[in-house]
């Protein structure tokens, strides 16, 4: 019930920010001046309900699409003791957090990563790639269950797709009224949008969404260290650690598609602007804040 207020507060603020905003700033003012007949009222509506509803469409056949960008096949009836355990202890830490029995999957990757979604933490998936099986102990891999869980229990899923959400309403609107002056001020287009209006909001887009990202980016890693946390609690510190210390010798090794390295465990880490940019911390920064953990 929380995150559906949350949801609808942000929304509805959004909309009140970027109204009150525009109208101080004498935008729409401006845009009228020059004969701009943009309804910006109208444009919020639009720009919320595409840019919310995009992000939440996504999340709630997140399940659906991991499963099919992976070829994670969901554990029904565990059919070996190893496909036992890591029911049984997802069980287990699904019970300590407080949430409902995800669904546990296992996809067949040289790599050693694993990732967590879902619609809501009621209705989760967490899945781990045969190279965490193989080359992980079993305190490492129940710390990375761990890890998973947390996110779970945290509801990173759902935030993570409200931020979006909000980013893309942001995008979206200021993409058209950028087009739209161009097309009306600039090229005196008074009909209509001519070819200008177009371009310069797609370009505007594309500019504005990679700006965006950051934003994303920048909440994405700082939920890494929380589910960090969160594993550390639910197992301890050291496995926590540990299995991050093992994640670094497969570093360089093949990675999820692009569109799942937010899910992850663990990502490619880069340095300089492209840290902005990055999905996860460098490992070595949450191992540390591990070892700092009392």
């Amino acid at each position: 019930m929380k995150r559906i207020a949350l949801f609808l507060v942000t929304n509805i603020a959004v909309i009140i920010v970027l109204s009150i905003t525009l109208r101080l700033l004498g935008v729409d003012q401006i845009l009228h001046e020059n004969g701009s007949d943009l309804n910006l009222g109208n444009l919020l509506v639009f720009a919320a309900v595409f840019g919310m509803g995009g992000a939440f469409i996504s999340l709630a056949i997140s399940k659906w699409t991991a499963k099919r960008m992976t070829g994670a096949q969901v554990i029904e009836s565990p059919a070996n003791e190893t496909e036992r355990w890591l029911v049984e202890t997802v069980r287990q830490q699904a019970e300590r957090a407080g949430i409902k029995m995800p669904e546990v999957a296992i996809y067949n990757a040289a790599d050693m990563n694993a990732f967590a979604t879902g619609m809501n933490k009621n209705k989760a998936l967490v899945a781990v790639s045969t190279g965490l099986l193989h080359n992980m102990s079993q305190d490492e891999v129940e710390a990375v269950l761990a890890h998973e869980v947390s996110h779970v229990a945290n509801g990173d899923m759902v935030t993570l797709a409200l931020i979006q959400g909000v980013v893309n309403t942001f995008v979206i609107f200021l993409a058209r009224v950028i087009g739209h002056t161009v097309d009306r001020v600039i090229f005196k287009n008074e009909e209509g949008h001519g070819v200008a209006y177009w371009v310069t909001s797609i370009a505007a887009e594309l500019v504005l969404g990679i700006l965006a990202s950051i934003i994303v980016h920048w909440f994405s890693r700082k939920r890494e260290f929380r589910a960090d946390e969160g594993g550390a609690s639910l197992t301890s510190p050291a496995a926590m650690a540990s299995a991050l210390e093992r994640l670094k010798l497969g570093i360089n090794e093949a990675h999820l598609p692009d569109q799942m390295a937010a899910l992850a465990i663990s990502n490619k880490s880069s340095g300089g602007i492209k840290r902005l940019f990055m999905s996860h911390p460098p490992l070595d920064e949450r191992i540390a804040a591990l070892r700092s953990m009392k």
